[in-house]
């Protein structure tokens, strides 16, 4: 199973991003794939997750109404448009993957349930 992020850099505050992550070795109908992220000298935080064949999702409130999660089953590629973007949202942003029976079939921003991770990409948010 790999996963590769992709889509980071610099940007202006109010500015938007999309990354990207490629999964391969796995089919995303029976995984949840999530997006988490981790600031200098903090613990990692979940930001969003999906489901695509049960097309459901999760967000964290801290980025409700400015980041959405999206899946192209076609090319096994998981988005995260973020939008309106803070100086706070600044942090290495990490995909990762569980099988979704293993979570109930219940979406979860806990890291600790997923198990295969990306190598992640540096999102800085900065004027």
């Amino acid at each position: 199973v790999q996963l590769v992020e992709s889509g980071g850099g610099l940007v202006q505050p109010g500015g938007s991003l999309r990354l990207s992550c490629e999964v391969s070795g796995i089919l995303l109908d029976y995984y949840a794939v999530g997006w988490f992220r981790q600031a200098p000298g903090k613990e990692r935080e979940g930001v969003s997750a999906i489901n695509s064949r049960d097309g459901v999702t999760y967000s964290a409130d801290s980025v409700k109404g400015r980041f959405t999660i999206s899946a192209d089953n076609a090319k096994s590629t998981v988005y995260l448009q973020m939008n309106s973007l803070k100086p706070e949202d600044t942090a290495v942003y990490y995909c990762a993957a569980v099988l979704f029976a293993r979570l109930h079939y219940v979406l979860s921003g806990d890291s600790a349930l997923y198990n295969y991770w990306g190598q992640g990409t540096q999102v800085t948010v900065s004027s």
